[in-house]
Parts: C-alpha cells; sequence; structure tokens
C-alpha cells in the first residue's frame, strides 16, 4: 500500500512520474492531499474557498490532459488568474460572492498540464500588503512559527505549500508577492520577467506591468516546468517576453558557468535586520566557493524617486481594482466596503493626474533603463530579499484614523524585491538561511531581462549544493 505522507513530500514532478508509471492515480493523490488541507487548514487558514468536489471529478475524468503535472494537486490564489465557475474575491468583502465566468489563459495550461487544483487560498485585500491577513477571511499563518506572517500577498499559497498540503501553487507578483512569501515559508519563489505568462483572455497590461503571474513551489524544476507550460502570448497581448533558448526544465542542472554576481551591500538606501545581511553574507560566500565572481556593487539609482512613482502606479492600480471590479459587478462601491489601507490608497490614487501617471511610468522606465545598463557588467544581482525576518501578525495592520500605517512599514520591508517590478527581470527568492529563531531568511537573485535560463542554472546549482527540501516546519497533528 502506497505511503501517501511520503508520496505528497515529493515535489510535483515526482509525485507525476509516479502517476505517469501507474503506481498512483491521480485521485489517490488527490484524496491524500484533502486529507492534508483538512488537517492542517484549521492551524494556518490557508484554503479559503474549496474545490473539492471539482477536484475529484477532474481527476477520475478520462480526459485529465497528459500534460507534465498530471494528476498532482494544486492550488490557486484567490487573486488574479480566475477559474470558470469558482468564487474569487480578490481578498476583499466587496467580492465575497463574485463568482469568475471564465477561466483565464493561465488557467487553462495549467490545465493542460494536468495540475488538478484543489481549491483557492488566501491573500491580502487586492494584494496590496506584504502579509496575508484580509478582514474578510482573517490571518494566514506561517508554518514555520503560527505567530507571524507568511508574507504575502501570495502568504496562503507559500503556508499551503510549506505545510506540505501541495507541493506547488499559483502565485502573483506586483511589488513582491512571490518571492515575499517564498523568504517567509522557505520556499522557491521565482517571479517571471514581464509577460512572460499572458494576462489574457480579459487583461493586457496590469499596473504598467508591475505584477507578473508564476508560483511558488518547494523545488526548482517544479517552477521551471510550471513555467515551460504556461508562457508564452495569446492573441491580443499588447506585448511578450523574449522567447527561450529551449525549455528551462533543460537548465535543471545544466552548468551556469563562472557568472559575474553583484551584490547589493547593505544597507543601499534602507536599513536592513542583520539576520538578512547574514544571509546575504552566506550566499555571496556560497557563491564564491562554486567559483563565481562576486563584487559589491549597485546601479546609480534614486530610491525616493523611483518610490513615489511607483506609489503612483500602485495608487491608481488599487483605485482600478475596486471601481473597475465595481463597474463590472454593476455597483456603487463605499468606504465601509473595504479595509482602511485600501480605500485609503484608491482616493490617494484617484487625485493623480493623467500626466502624473505617465510621468511616473517614465520615471520607472529611467530606472529600468539604468540597471539594463548595469546588467551589462554582470549576469546577476544578489541583495536579501526581504528588509527583516517574518514580523509577527497585525505589523502591518492600519487604522481608520491612520490607514497609511500599514504601507509605511511595508516600504521598510520589502526595499529590495520591487525594482525588478520595476525593469520587467526575471528574479528568485532562494531559501539558503535561516535565523537563530527557526524562521527562514531568503536571498533575492535577479537575471537580465529574459533571461530566466541563468537563474534557474544557478538557483538548481545552489539546490544541489545546499538543498532545502529537507527542511520542515513542526506542526500539529
Amino acid at each position: 500500500m502506497a505511503d501517501f505522507d511520503k508520496i505528497l513530500d515529493l515535489d510535483g514532478l515526482g509525485q507525476a512520474d509516479l502517476v505517469k508509471k501507474g503506481e498512483v492515480q491521480p485521485i489517490e493523490l488527490v484524496d491524500a492531499a484533502i486529507d492534508r488541507i483538512e488537517r492542517l487548514n484549521p492551524h494556518l487558514n490557508a484554503v479559503v474557498t474549496p474545490m473539492f468536489d471539482l477536484a475529484r471529478e477532474a481527476a477520475q475524468s478520462p480526459e485529465l490532459p497528459d500534460g507534465s503535472f498530471k494528476g498532482v494537486p494544486f492550488l490557486m490564489k484567490d487573486l488574479g488568474a480566475a477559474f470558470a465557475g469558482v468564487r474569487q474575491t480578490s481578498g476583499s468583502v466587496f467580492l465575497k460572492e463574485h463568482v469568475s465566468p471564465i477561466d483565464s489563459d493561465l488557467t487553462v495550461r495549467q490545465k493542460q498540464a494536468g495540475l488538478i487544483t484543489l481549491g483557492k487560498t488566501n491573500t491580502p485585500e487586492f494584494g496590496i500588503l506584504p502579509t496575508t491577513e484580509p478582514k474578510l477571511f482573517g490571518a494566514t499563518r506561517n508554518p514555520w512559527n503560527l505567530e507571524v506572517t507568511p508574507g504575502g500577498s501570495s502568504g496562503g499559497s507559500a503556508a499551503a505549500v510549506a505545510s506540505g498540503m501541495v507541493a506547488l501553487a499559483h502565485g502573483n507578483d506586483g511589488g513582491g508577492s512571490i518571492r515575499i512569501p517564498a523568504s517567509c515559508c522557505g520556499l522557491f519563489g521565482l517571479k517571471p520577467t514581464r509577460a512572460r505568462n499572458s494576462w489574457g483572455p480579459v487583461l493586457g497590461d496590469v499596473m504598467g506591468g508591475l505584477p507578473v503571474e508564476h508560483a511558488i513551489t518547494r523545488s526548482v524544476r517544479d517552477s521551471a516546468a510550471l513555467l515551460d507550460a504556461t508562457a508564452g502570448p495569446t492573441p491580443g497581448d499588447p506585448y511578450w517576453a523574449p522567447p527561450l533558448a529551449r525549455p528551462l526544465l533543460e537548465e535543471v542542472g545544466a552548468d551556469p558557468g563562472k557568472l559575474r554576481i553583484a551584490v547589493f551591500a547593505p544597507p543601499y538606501h534602507q536599513e536592513v535586520h542583520e539576520d538578512c545581511i547574514a544571509a546575504l553574507r552566506d550566499a555571496a560566500a556560497l557563491c564564491e566557493s562554486l567559483g563565481h565572481l562576486v563584487e559589491e556593487k549597485a546601479p546609480a539609482l534614486d530610491p525616493e524617486q523611483t518610490r513615489k512613482a511607483f506609489m503612483v502606479i500602485w495608487t491608481a492600480g488599487t483605485a482600478w481594482s475596486i471601481f473597475g471590479n465595481a463597474q463590472a459587478e454593476g455597483r456603487e462601491p463605499s468606504e465601509d466596503q473595504f479595509e482602511p489601507l485600501t480605500w485609503a490608497l484608491a482616493e490617494q490614487g484617484r487625485k493623480f493626474s493623467a500626466a502624473e501617471y505617465l510621468l511616473s511610468v517614465t520615471a520607472l522606465q529611467m530606472a529600468a533603463r539604468e540597471f539594463g545598463r548595469f546588467m551589462t557588467e554582470f549576469d546577476v544581482v544578489l541583495s536579501p530579499t526581504l528588509g527583516g525576518p517574518p514580523p509577527p501578525l497585525g505589523w502591518f495592520d492600519s487604522t481608520a484614523e491612520n490607514p497609511m500605517a500599514g504601507m509605511e512599514r511595508a516600504h521598510a520591508f520589502v526595499p529590495f524585491t520591487p525594482w525588478f517590478n520595476v525593469t520587467g527581470q526575471p528574479a528568485m527568492s532562494v531559501p539558503l538561511h535561516w535565523n537563530g529563531q527557526g524562521l527562514p531568511i531568503g536571498v533575492q537573485f535577479a537575471g537580465r531581462f529574459g533571461d530566466e535560463a541563468t537563474l534557474i542554472r544557478l538557483a538548481a546549482q545552489l539546490e544541489a549544493t545546499r538543498p532545502w527540501a529537507h527542511r520542515r516546519p513542526g506542526l500539529p497533528a
């Protein structure tokens, strides 16, 4: 009899291989994952919309696609890509009854890969904060310490993967929302190049190209194989990423060569916690030991100008989220239907003129140009993922009296990840370090625009040199 506790601890491709060999059936995997979700979710609050009946139906269907992840249990973030016929709230009370009418193109490709979606995971309202504590569903807890944040905005997905509910889960990233929870939960989180995955069929460019779609995974090869399955434009896309030379899965285990790695030496216009500095120094030393050339250097950027421009886009995006959804729902939004920070950001976003918006786009493009020139000297940039270890739940709370309090703390917590949303470059958080309190501390590597291949080769080398998959949080039975 198969040991499904051990099977669920495999990565997604490992589970798919057992299905391919006929050693397990998709319905057995799905039932085992559902059992684990039902056992762990009361402690973590990671899954907010179960889809168990749909999952069992898909697992037993003779039409289950024979893709690279055939039969593998999966979870989708309750924000971004839509699943037809299933509730999608975006973490907002305003949308608590909203049901998606169609599949997103990304969802179609996830299904074609053979993934079986078991439910939707928790997210902060409209993905605004780097924690996962929406008023609608309450806080998701970090499996490594139930009193601290799992990060955000893909915190529900990260908590689910870190706890072993599934081997991989959907996420998206507009300012670090894949990499932040990957760091907080000890996982691998790749933000692909801008437009590597399509936002179709409804959306094209989202918030000036800041957000991207992908996943949080336990293994590097799962991330590579999933991006192979989902990447590429769909009809009507306004732009798309440069084609990859070969499948990313073929980069896993390939020699990365002798890479030129630039290290953002903290503090880079930002106070950084000693745990994150220790993780950075350790990663730099590890890269040097693997034969890479490591140099402390940073591009000539203006963080304050870029932050101001980013916030114009971010606040305008929040207003777009509220009033776009209200228009689609045929309803009039009001302040009492949203969290204080969300409404304050939207109100701020509505005050900016079209000219101010376009000037902000120009400022971000100038930062991208500077980074592009910098990357002619280096293959990879290394920095901390975050400004500190995962803080306690409630750290980012705002009130009606001070609605921007959470955003100010967010700026201090995520000084490094937004740069690569601005530039569109691929970037990844790699779990190479744990602090003295047993909390994961990720480090961030970014590559040239369109060059996920170098990052995957490097990540696989780091994973082989210092494996992390065996490190698991201790959770209540």
